[in-house]
C-alpha cells in the first residue's frame, strides 16, 4: 500500500508585525527578535516573508511621525525617530558582545583565533542583511546626519563594524595584545618550518583592515587598526626573529649557505604577503628584511666575493649580487673588488706567458699567444658580467676599467705604451694573410671581432693605426691578404670605432691598388705595340707618399743593367702621363723572379731587388769578394752582409773564404720555385723604429690642429682650460703628455697662431 508524505508547511518564525502605528517598545521588542536571529542563528535560514514584515516595521516607523512639526529646538519626529531606532541597534551590538567577551576571556592562541575568525564571518554576514533591512534609516536619516556634519554616524554595517572594534575587539587587544599576538606566534611557527591554517591567518588578518574607519569617508580603506595592532608589532617581531636567525646561522656556516638561506627568506616574506598580509606591508616587510639579512651581514658577503670569484661560484655570485643589490651601495665595494681581481688575472695571465727574466722574452712574444692570453681573461670575467650581475653596467665598467688597464701596461709591455698596440696589430697581419691556419680553423669575421674587442681598449690607438698601416702596405705590396672582403670588413670595424679620419689612409692604399693594376696593364700594351724586346714580365705598384707608410732606401743603389731598359721606358712612360710627378723608386720593397741558367735543373728564384742585384753580378763573374759586391750594387755593408747570409744558407752563393762568395754551380732544392725573399733583422728593425718616429710626428701635428681648433671656437682660454681640452678631445686617439702639449702651446706662440693675453701669463687668445 502506497503511501505520500507531504513536506511540512513552511510557517513564518517571527509574530505577527506590529501596527503601522506602533510606538518605539512595540516596534523595537518586533525588531529586536528579527535582528537576534539574523545575527545569532541565520544558519537556520530566514523566511522571505519575516524578512519582508521587518523591512516593512523599520520603514513604518520611519516614516509614521514624519514631518509631525517641530518637537525640541530644531529637531523635527523624522530625526528623533531615526535617533532612536539607531540607537536601540547600537545598544543591541553592545549587548551582543557580552557572551563573546566571556568566552575569549578564557581562549588563548589558535583556539581564540579560530573562536575570533568564526564569530567575525558569522557577525558580518548578519550585519550585511541588518545593513539592507535598515535601508530606508540609512538612506534618509543617516545620510541626513552625516550631511549636517555628524561623522559619528555610520551606516548600519559601517556601526556594526564600530561596535565590534569598540567593545569586542579592543577588549581582547587589551588583554597584553592578545589577539595580534595569537596571530604572530602562528606566522612565526610557520617560520620555524610548521604547517598552520594560513586561512585563519588570512581571515583574522583582513578584520584589521576592515576595522579601520575613515570618518569623513567610512568607504575608503583605513589601514590604521591595522598598522598600529598588527603591521608594527608584526615588522618588529620579523626583525628580532631575522636577526637572531641570521646570527645563529653564520655563526654555524658558512656565506655560501647563508646567500641561500637568505634568498630563499626573502622570497618567503615576499609569498606571505601575497598569502594573507595587506600589499601595503611589502615596502615596509620587505624593507626590513633586507636590513636585516642583507645590511647587517654586508661587510661579510663583501670579504667572502674574492673567494667565491676565485672559485667561479657562478651560482653564489649571482646570489649575492641579487641580495647586495637590493641595499643602497651594495653593489660599490664588489665593483671594486671585481675591477682589481679582473686587473690582477689579466697581468698574471701575461707574467705567465713572458716568464720569469720580462722584457728578455717580451721581445720575441708571439703575438697571437700574447692576444689570446689577453682575449681568455676578458671573455671570462665578462662572461661573469652576464651570467652572475645580469650585465649590470656598473660591472661593465669595472671589467672595462681593468681591462683597460692590463691591456695596455703589463709584464710584456713594461714601460712601453707602444709595446700592446703594435703586438695587437701584428695579430691582426697575421690573421689577413694568406695560408692563415688561424683563419682557417676560425671563422675569420668573429677572431677580427674579437681583435676589436681589444683595440676599444688600447689608449695608442695611434700606434696601432701606424703598425697596421705599415703591415697592410706589405700586405697588398706582396700579394698576401687572404681575401679583399676580410680586408675591407677590419677596415669597416675601424671606422665604426674611429670614424672617417682613422681608416682614410686605409681605403686610398685600396685606391692605390686598383689604379696600379690598370697603370701596369696599359703600360705592357704600349710596349708590345713599340717594343718586341721585352723579354722581362714586369709589373708596378704606384703609390701615394701621403697615404703609404713606406720610406725609400737610405742608401744608393745601382740599378742591374739587365733591367735598366724597362726602368727607362716606364719612368719616359709615366712622365707621358703625368707630366710633373716625381717618382721615387722604393728597391727595399721591390721583388723579382730569375731564372737559373747554369744548373741542370732549372729554378726560379724569388727574390729581393738586392738578392736579384747581387745575383746578376755572378751573370759575368764566378766569384766576387764583399767590397766588389759593395761596389757593384751600391748596399750598406751591413745590409749586404744579412743578403748574402741569406743566400749562403740557401747554398746558392758559397763563402769558404772570408768575405769571399764564389757561385755554387751544383746549387739543387726539392722545389723548383725557391723562396730566397726572407726578412732581413736590419728591416724588421728598422720597422718598428720608423713606426714610432712616424706616431711621434703624427701626434705633434694632431696636438697642434687640436689646440688650433679650440682656440678658434673659444677664442681666449687659459692654460690649464686648454691643456684639459686636449686632453679631454685626443684620448679617444692616443694617451698625450702634458709636457707635448705645452711644447706644441709655445711652437704656435712661436708660429703667431694663437698669443699671450696682455697682463695675463696663463691665459691665450687665437689669432685669426
Amino acid at each position: 500500500m502506497a503511501s505520500t508524505s507531504k513536506p511540512p508547511a513552511v510557517q513564518n518564525q517571527f509574530p505577527p508585525m506590529p501596527p503601522r502605528t506602533a510606538d518605539l517598545e512595540e516596534t523595537w521588542t518586533f525588531l529586536n527578535m528579527g535582528v537576534d536571529h539574523i545575527m545569532t542563528k541565520l544558519e537556520h535560514g530566514l523566511q522571505f516573508a519575516d524578512y519582508t514584515s521587518l523591512y516593512t516595521t523599520v520603514y513604518n516607523y520611519c516614516t509614521s511621525t514624519k514631518m509631525q512639526g517641530k518637537l525640541e529646538g530644531n529637531r523635527t519626529g523624522a530625526n528623533l525617530v531615526g535617533s532612536d531606532l539607531y540607537n536601540k541597534l547600537s545598544g543591541y551590538f553592545v549587548t551582543h558582545f557580552k557572551p563573546m567577551i566571556e568566552k575569549t576571556n578564557s581562549l588563548q592562541d589558535v583556539d581564540l583565533l579560530r573562536y575570533y575568525a568564526a564569530e567575525w564571518d558569522r557577525y558580518t554576514t548578519g550585519a550585511n542583511y541588518l545593513n539592507r533591512l535598515f535601508t530606508y534609516l540609512n538612506r534618509y536619516w543617516v545620510k541626513r546626519e552625516r550631511d549636517e556634519g555628524k561623522k559619528g554616524v555610520y551606516q548600519v554595517y559601517t556601526l556594526a563594524l564600530a561596535q565590534w572594534k569598540t567593545h569586542f575587539f579592543m577588549h581582547i587587544q587589551n588583554d597584553n595584545q592578545k589577539l595580534a599576538g595569537a596571530v604572530l606566534k602562528l606566522i612565526q611557527q610557520q617560520r620555524n618550518g610548521e604547517t598552520i591554517d594560513q586561512g585563519l591567518v588570512k581571515k583574522v588578518v583582513d578584520s584589521f583592515v576592515s576595522l579601520g574607519l575613515d570618518n569623513a569617508d567610512p568607504n575608503k580603506e583605513c589601514l590604521d587598526v591595522y598598522k598600529e595592532h598588527f603591521e608594527a608589532s608584526f615588522i618588529d617581531a620579523t626583525e628580532k626573529y631575522y636577526k637572531a636567525e641570521s646570527e645563529t646561522f653564520l655563526a654555524e656556516n658558512s656565506v655560501s649557505e647563508y646567500l641561500k638561506k637568505a634568498e630563499a627568506r626573502l622570497l618567503e616574506e615576499e609569498n606571505r604577503v601575497e598569502r594573507y598580509l595587506h600589499t601595503r606591508t611589502r615596502k615596509e616587510l620587505v624593507s626590513k628584511c633586507e636590513h636585516v639579512l642583507i645590511r647587517d651581514h654586508s661587510p661579510l658577503m663583501w670579504e667572502s666575493f674574492q673567494s667565491l670569484l676565485d672559485y667561479d661560484q657562478d651560482e653564489d655570485l649571482r646570489r649575492m649580487y641579487a641580495l647586495l643589490s637590493r641595499i643602497p651601495e651594495g653593489l660599490e665595494p664588489l665593483r671594486k673588488r671585481f675591477e682589481q681581481h679582473v686587473k690582477q688575472a689579466g697581468l698574471n695571465a701575461i707574467s705567465k706567458l713572458v716568464g720569469g727574466d720580462g722584457g728578455a722574452n717580451a721581445d720575441s712574444l708571439d703575438p697571437k699567444a700574447y692576444v689570446d692570453a689577453l682575449l681568455e681573461v676578458h671573455y671570462k670575467n665578462s662572461q661573469t658580467v652576464v651570467r652572475s650581475f645580469k650585465g649590470e653596467a656598473g660591472f661593465a665598467a669595472s671589467l672595462d676599467k681593468a681591462c683597460r688597464e692590463f691591456v695596455n701596461r703589463n709584464a710584456a709591455t713594461g714601460t712601453s705604451s707602444t709595446k700592446s698596440p703594435e703586438l695587437i696589430a701584428k695579430h691582426a697581419d697575421m690573421l689577413l694573410r694568406k695560408n692563415n691556419k688561424m683563419a682557417e680553423q676560425d671563422d675569420l669575421e668573429g677572431v677580427l671581432s674579437r681583435v676589436m674587442i681589444l683595440f676599444k681598449y688600447l689608449e695608442d690607438k695611434d700606434v696601432f693605426q701606424t703598425f697596421y698601416t705599415t703591415k697592410l702596405s706589405k700586405r697588398l705590396i706582396h700579394g698576401v691578404s687572404a681575401s679583399e672582403e676580410s680586408e675591407a670588413s677590419m677596415i669597416s670595424k675601424l671606422k665604426e670605432a674611429c670614424g672617417f679620419e682613422y681608416t682614410n689612409k686605409l681605403q686610398r692604399m685600396f685606391t692605390d691598388m686598383g689604379l696600379s693594376k690598370d697603370l701596369t696593364d696599359s703600360f705592357k700594351e704600349r710596349m708590345s705595340q713599340n717594343h718586341d724586346d721585352m723579354d722581362i714580365s714586369f709589373s708596378i705598384m704606384v703609390l701615394g707618399t701621403n697615404f703609404w707608410p713606406l720610406n725609400p732606401p737610405g742608401h744608393d743603389f745601382i740599378i742591374p743593367n739587365e733591367i735598366v731598359p724597362t726602368y727607362n721606358r716606364f719612368q719616359q712612360y709615366y712622365q707621358t702621363k703625368h707630366s710633373g710627378r716625381k717618382l721615387t723608386w722604393l728597391w727595399n720593397y721591390s721583388k723579382n723572379e730569375l731564372r737559373t741558367n747554369y744548373t741542370n735543373q732549372k729554378y726560379i728564384l724569388m727574390t729581393s731587388s738586392y738578392q736579384m742585384a747581387v745575383l746578376m753580378q755572378y751573370n759575368r763573374n764566378d766569384t766576387l769578394s764583399l767590397d766588389e759586391l759593395v761596389a757593384a750594387t751600391a748596399i750598406s755593408k751591413e745590409i749586404l752582409t744579412q743578403v748574402l747570409a741569406v743566400l749562403v744558407k740557401a747554398k746558392v752563393l758559397v763563402n769558404e773564404e772570408t768575405d769571399q762568395y764564389d757561385l755554387n754551380p751544383g746549387f739543387k732544392s726539392k722545389k723548383i720555385r725557391v723562396n730566397l725573399n726572407l726578412p732581413i733583422k736590419a728591416e724588421v728593425k728598422a720597422e718598428s723604429s720608423d713606426v714610432l718616429k712616424a706616431v711621434d710626428e703624427d701626434r705633434k701635428y694632431v696636438i697642434q690642429a687640436t689646440i688650433v681648433r679650440i682656440m678658434k671656437a673659444r677664442k681666449t682660454m687659459k692654460n690649464q682650460a686648454l691643456i684639459q681640452e686636449v686632453i679631454s678631445q685626443i684620448s679617444q686617439r692616443f694617451a698625450p703628455k702634458i709636457p707635448d702639449i705645452k711644447k706644441a702651446i709655445e711652437t704656435l706662440l712661436e708660429k703667431e697662431y694663437i698669443e699671450r693675453v696682455d697682463g695675463s701669463k696663463d691665459t691665450f687668445a687665437y689669432v685669426a
